[in-house]
């Protein structure tokens, strides 16, 4: 039998606002969070002793470093500080990578919540979606939305999360080829902080804007040439910091249609693109629930 292929969804902010900067230095955000049909794909095979280990072919980068591993441990160390339990938690994790890192995706906190939720299946943890929420924000603020596994409002660091339904649109994705400092977009004095903070009633998609734009498009040329291109097409939007920038269609040939424009054109036909559906519930989700045993 062959080992299931786990999802790790990428995701796209559909809107970003920052409402204020809290004591410690991180930003009081609101945000829209929303699924996408394009994921990196994980196996696990559990081991007989304690070793964690993650494969992958593609994929450079530290175990120390390793979003991945660190979730592992982190629920296995959970699981023995709160039971005593002196069973084997070891397993080898092979990657599949497909989403750009650093492209505001949200491919390494996607991998890191499918590591936990899996895991926690696989390891017979019995952690709540709760639980595994909380170990997953001290891995990284967008972790928790792909635990919890449904669109949302966020607010806070990105970790207070209401579900909502926004349209299941059909999108284009362009990633240009540069790495966006998303610590440099925060730090940066012409960073817009002080947006009024909206409710959930008042979410009109129209309207939606990301703050980042202006000082990613100013620092990042590529990006902004990303964006003057699709809008040629559609109003090209920026997810999280970026560097990835994508349009919605209402159809997906519309979508594939601009796609072959785009990878026809010069400037961008060596660029990471592709075509995906919004999703409001993380196919993950949808796969564990199917699963023998799961609640």
């Amino acid at each position: 039998m062959s080992p299931i292929k786990w999802p790790a969804p990428a995701k796209l902010n559909l809107m970003l606002h920052i409402t204020g900067r809290r004591d410690d230095g991180y930003h009081e955000l609101q945000t829209v969070f929303q699924f996408i049909d394009f994921s990196d794909e994980l196996e696990f095979a559990l081991r007989d002793d304690d070793r964690i280990m993650r494969h992958s072919d593609d994929f450079d980068i530290s175990q120390q470093e390793d979003i991945i591993i660190r979730a592992a441990r982190l629920l296995r160390d959970r699981f023995v500080q709160t039971t005593g339990s002196t069973r084997s938690f070891g397993v080898d994790i092979r990657l599949n990578k497909n989403i750009p890192m650093g492209a505001g995706l949200g491919g390494g906190s996607s991998d890191a919540a499918t590591t936990l939720l899996v895991l926690n299946h696989l390891w017979q943890m019995d952690f709540s979606l709760d639980e595994l929420a909380e170990m997953g924000l001290s891995l990284g603020a967008d972790v928790p939305v792909f635990v919890r596994g449904f669109a949302a409002f966020a607010e806070g660091v990105g970790e207070k999360l209401t579900p909502i339904s926004p349209d299941e649109h059909w999108y284009l994705v362009v990633v240009p080829p540069v790495h966006v400092s998303t610590k440099d977009v925060f730090s940066n004095p012409e960073l817009t902080r002080d947006c009024s903070a909206i409710k959930i009633c008042d979410l009109l998609p129209d309207e939606w804007r990301n703050v980042c734009t202006p000082v990613v498009l100013k620092n990042y040329p590529l990006v902004s040439q990303a964006i003057d291109i699709i809008s040629e097409y559609s109003k090209a939007q920026m997810s999280g910091t970026g560097a990835s920038v994508f349009a919605s269609f209402e159809s997906e040939s519309q979508a594939n249609e601009v796609l072959q424009k785009i990878r026809q054109n010069p400037t961008t036909g060596s660029w990471t693109c592709f075509v995906a559906r919004g999703l409001n519930r993380s196919p993950l989700h949808q796969i564990l629930e199917s699963q023998p045993g799961s609640k």
